[in-house]
């Protein structure tokens, strides 16, 4: 099957970055053809003006609907694109010009049905986007779930850097309407259905993600807030891992407690691993002050994510509550 690309980017009150995102795609060095197909969702602050100005650049559908969420979004587009394998972008990420030349190699070698890619820190971004950037994908946090981990099985591509076949979006429905977690909700579903998921290590995006450490946390926590949702949906992929963020948080109360008492060597644990933190962001990025604020993203984090998870938890799993009921505002509805 010869691909024709499509990307698929779903955007809100965003137009500075689709310009950005744009001019990414422009320096792309790729010979052969592909679309855009950018879905406004119900934005105040369209990027129509900005798609103008390229639109004798690049080739360019816009279109504009009520605000029904991201997935339905996403699915939108996909209905009105051309192509019959879809890249599905976050309007927040830059793609480096080698990206759609990479993810073409790997398909015509071993072609799948739905890929992932990993996310990384642009050199442009602020000292808070990389500190957060860092806290989301090193092997310290979060173990290489994001793309960091090049022989892992089943991989669970996210949303902001996605490759869907015309076929398996067909077969599949596409993404459904809880937000966050549309994206291994589908995955999952994939699976089900028999295709197949790979993640492409070369297919890197630059994510600028939250800019400010309230926006960080309302994401994360909503993170931790789906995860039930999804083990109680499909109770095949609940993992113990998940736990992991709150026995984090568990175990820094454990350790000040203990601390308390004179047994100080649990604390010393603890200051290890905010040390290595430290060291690796600071290293990375060769800024000291990304090394601090690292830490920092890294409690947030788990923090965030830990105090969803137990709530969801609990109203999902133990008082068998309704999600949709529960946590209405986790779902859009058509």
């Amino acid at each position: 099957m010869k691909i024709h690309f499509s990307f698929i980017v779903p955007v809100y009150n965003r137009p500075q970055e689709i310009d950005e995102l744009l001019q990414s795609m422009q320096a792309m060095k790729y010979t052969g053809e592909y679309e855009i197909v950018i879905i406004e969702d119900g934005s105040s602050e369209t990027s129509e003006h900005v798609v103008e100005s390229f639109k004798d650049k690049l080739s360019i559908s816009y279109y504009q609907k009520p605000n029904t969420g991201p997935g339905d979004s996403r699915n939108y587009g996909m209905r009105k694109a051309k192509g019959n394998y879809f890249i599905i972008l976050d309007s927040d990420v830059i793609l480096p010009n080698d990206y759609l030349s990479r993810a073409d190699e790997f398909l015509n070698k071993k072609f799948v049905h739905c890929y992932g890619g990993p996310d990384d820190a642009h050199k442009s971004f602020s000292n808070l986007q990389k500190a957060i950037s860092y806290s989301m994908t090193s092997y310290l946090t979060t173990g290489g779930i994001r793309g960091r981990k090049g022989t892992m099985n089943r991989f669970q591509p996210r949303s902001f850097n996605m490759g869907l076949s015309k076929e398996a979006f067909q077969a599949s429905g596409g993404f459904g309407d809880i937000h966050p977690g549309e994206d291994p909700d589908l995955t999952i579903r994939l699976w089900k259905l028999g295709y197949d998921t790979a993640l492409i290590s070369d297919a890197l995006v630059f994510h600028k993600r939250r800019i400010s450490w309230k926006k960080f946390y309302i994401q994360v926590n909503k993170f931790g807030l789906v995860r039930p949702i999804l083990n109680k949906w499909h109770p095949e992929t609940a993992k113990i891992t998940y736990w992991f963020p709150l026995a984090f948080i568990g175990y820094i109360i454990f350790a000040i407690i203990f601390a308390f008492l004179g047994w100080w060597h649990f604390l010393a644990m603890l200051g290890l691993y905010f040390i290595l933190i430290f060291l690796g962001a600071t290293i990375r990025f060769e800024n000291v002050s990304i090394g601090l604020q690292s830490i920092l993203a890294v409690l947030i984090q788990f923090y965030g994510y830990g105090k969803g998870f137990l709530k969801s938890y609990y109203y999902i799993h133990l008082l068998k509550r309704v999600p949709e009921e529960q946590f209405a505002k986790l779902f859009f509805s058509k």
